[in-house]
């Protein structure tokens, strides 16, 4: 049954919608895949749990108050979750239904969770990272591989055996990994020390670098709609990339007073991009930017916000906090 939500009554500081949950949630990710279903999947996760839902918004459906979350399967997860991620796998339109995600936690281990939301349940443990996993992404196009980067400053990837395919040295903790759709041979890595590296998965070779000039860079993203495009946080600044240019950024401005944490792109929009301050603090600022604007567009404020993620059809992110979460549209 889909559970009663918040509708806020305008898009200022408080969130357009919020969906209440049991737990903090560390973790959340709107699935960037076509699941065959009118409504979006988006998975959170807790302290020892993963719930994985449907999400349907007034914006795609005029039946809609608000937002609908329906809850499809939640799964016992030993640890808390620190990353997720969506493999292109997971399906709603057929029989049997498939979910298929992973998942990092602080014991350095890689989770595959595959389920049929019936009764076939299957967690795959993939051992291998010697410190803390920062973020981890399914290879999209198939989704027969999954690459994860960690503060032992390397870069694996595994099939989904467990089997470590390959292995990239870094120079500092890998803190981003994006794997894009239209270039499924490339990795894009971004290192702590302020580095991106793209590296060829057939000669395993990095053959391109992008500097931010600065450190510590905490999150990257590589854009959906325009590979040529990649951004990322670093110390309180967001800085932009057009890699066809130069190795150093085309555009940089300050967007947060504290520590940046988070940066994303949009996912229907290659000028939309969104960024959040450092989780742990008591308010946490989440920011959309648009590229033709000088200002935010749009400025959050949530409670102890963690996590960060767009929706794949409408200009509208998520973040978790304390036994919510919360949405919020940009007007394009």
């Amino acid at each position: 049954m889909p559970i009663e939500i918040d509708v806020a009554p305008d898009l200022g500081r408080g969130a357009s919608y919020t969906v209440p949950c049991d737990d903090y949630v560390h973790v959340v990710e709107f699935s960037p895949f076509d699941s065959g279903s009118a409504a979006s999947l988006l998975a959170y996760g807790g302290n020892q749990y993963v719930v994985v839902g449907t999400c349907r918004f007034q914006e795609e459906d005029m039946e809609v108050e608000g937002v609908e979350f329906a809850t499809l399967r939640v799964f016992h997860h030993a640890l808390r979750v620190d990353c997720l991620a969506w493999s292109p796998e997971s399906r709603l339109d057929k029989l049997p239904q498939l979910i298929r995600f992973c998942t990092a936690a602080a014991d350095r281990k890689v989770r595959l969770l595959t389920s049929d939301l019936q009764n076939q349940h299957e967690v795959k443990v993939m051992e291998g990272h010697t410190s803390y996993i920062n973020h981890l992404v399914f290879e999209p196009t198939e989704g027969k591989q999954i690459a994860s980067v960690s503060d032992d400053h390397t870069c694996r990837v595994w099939d989904l055996e467990g089997n470590e395919t390959t292995t990239f040295r870094l120079r500092s903790p890998g803190v981003s990994v994006c794997w894009h759709p239209e270039d499924a041979f490339k990795l894009m890595v971004a290192e702590k020390k302020g580095t991106i590296r793209f590296y060829d998965l057939v000669t395993q070779q990095a053959i391109l670098s992008l500097d931010c000039g600065q450190s510590p860079l905490m999150s990257a993203d590589w854009c959906l709609t325009n590979t040529i495009k990649v951004g990322a946080v670093t110390g309180s600044d967001w800085v932009i990339w057009d890699i066809t240019r130069s190795s150093y950024p085309q555009e940089k401005r300050p967007a947060h007073v504290e520590r940046a944490g988070n940066f994303r792109w949009s996912r229907v929009n290659e000028n939309l991009f969104s960024t959040t301050g450092c989780p742990g603090k008591i308010s946490s600022q989440l920011l959309v930017h648009h590229l033709g604007h000088p200002q935010p567009v749009m400025i959050g404020s949530a409670t102890v916000g963690a996590g960060l993620s767009w929706h794949r059809s409408l200009p509208l992110c998520v973040i978790g906090g304390d036994r919510k979460l919360s949405f919020w549209m940009t007007e394009m």
